[in-house]
């Protein structure tokens, strides 16, 4: 094999940076954050993931000072909401760069529906919402050890609403759900469908 070698520092010589593409496709963190002034944001994140079973805690990365940022850092919550196929453009509306305050579900033309835990609204159109109290954010840093114009904020899920139908005799119905992850590139996401699956044992 023949390898195309580079250092992220120097750059990689490439159309598009790939590392995204190879670390992928990625779950979708869509977030539901409210500011200590009442105001209400919501945005994806493609740096997003689970990262403990119990207690269950979720994170998302935010590459500079987001609004989602802010408000965990002013009130300590969020709520993940489900990306799915049904949504993906009303998703995509959400992630428009718009001044603080500016309430993204309303220009995605998405329900607010009450938490029962935290004050931020999940989004009523999606079949699972995860309330989440913030644990920690850490600024990433380097391997030297200089700080990074990137956070990283963790969540202790505190409450969780899944779609009925989404259920199939007790176990979450992953292939059939309809969610969607982010790929590389400027614009390429994939879905998660039936034909996607297959299946392994762990040894042992």
């Amino acid at each position: 094999m023949e390898f195309h070698d580079y250092e992220p520092a120097k750059g990689h010589g490439l159309a598009h940076d790939p590392f995204n593409a190879i670390v992928g496709p990625r779950p979708i963190g869509w977030v539901s954050t409210m500011g200590a002034d009442g105001s209400v944001n919501l945005a994806p994140y493609s740096f997003f993931n689970a990262f403990n079973y119990h207690p269950p805690i979720i994170g998302f990365s935010s590459v500079g000072e987001k609004d989602s940022l802010r408000n965990c850092r002013e009130t300590g919550e969020f709520v993940w909401n489900l990306a799915t196929m049904a949504l993906a453009e009303k998703m995509n509306e959400s992630c428009a760069a718009v001044k603080y305050g500016v309430d993204e579900f309303g220009l995605a033309g998405l329900t607010k529906l009450a938490s029962s835990l935290v004050k931020p609204p999940r989004v009523a159109e999606a079949g699972v919402n995860f309330e989440c109290k913030v644990t920690e954010i850490h600024n990433l840093k380097t391997a030297a050890g200089a700080g990074s114009p990137s956070w990283i904020v963790f969540g202790e899920v505190v409450a969780v609403h899944i779609e009925k139908g989404l259920l199939k005799e007790g176990v979450f119905d992953t292939f059939g759900a309809g969610i969607i992850l982010r790929a590389g590139g400027p614009s390429a996401y994939a879905r998660i469908t039936p034909e996607n699956r297959f299946d392994m044992r762990r040894p042992g």
